[in-house]
């Protein structure tokens, strides 16, 4: 599906809930899940990192995120009320019991 106009998560959010939902995710899987290409994918991990919102390790031939959910957001109006990342990827990313329930078989959006 093609979309036009605004949005309300930016796409450094989006990295980061991809991330969190797999912290092995390979830059090719998160730019896939995004929408977006490698290279912006890149640039938004490195400013992240930057940051401090996020860190990487190296394992075999991949990586290993590392997300400081204390970090405070950054900008001001959400920095204000002490809005960490914790509270904005308990938004955004669900949760193993969450991911079983909607695989269930048999089960539409708004039953249950």
């Amino acid at each position: 599906m093609s979309h036009t106009g605004w949005t309300f998560l930016t796409n450094h959010a989006r990295v980061l809930a991809t991330i969190a939902d797999d912290h092995t995710a390979r830059i090719r899987d998160i730019a896939v899940h995004c929408r977006l290409t490698e290279r912006a994918v890149q640039k938004i991990i490195v400013d992240l990192e930057r940051d401090g919102y996020l860190s990487h390790t190296r394992e075999g031939r991949g990586n290993a995120y590392r997300i400081d959910p204390t970090k405070v957001l950054r900008h001001p109006a959400e920095a204000g009320l002490g809005l960490t990342v914790a509270s904005l990827l308990s938004l955004l990313v669900l949760d193993e019991a969450d991911r079983n329930r909607r695989a269930a078989p048999g089960r539409s959006a708004g039953t249950g």
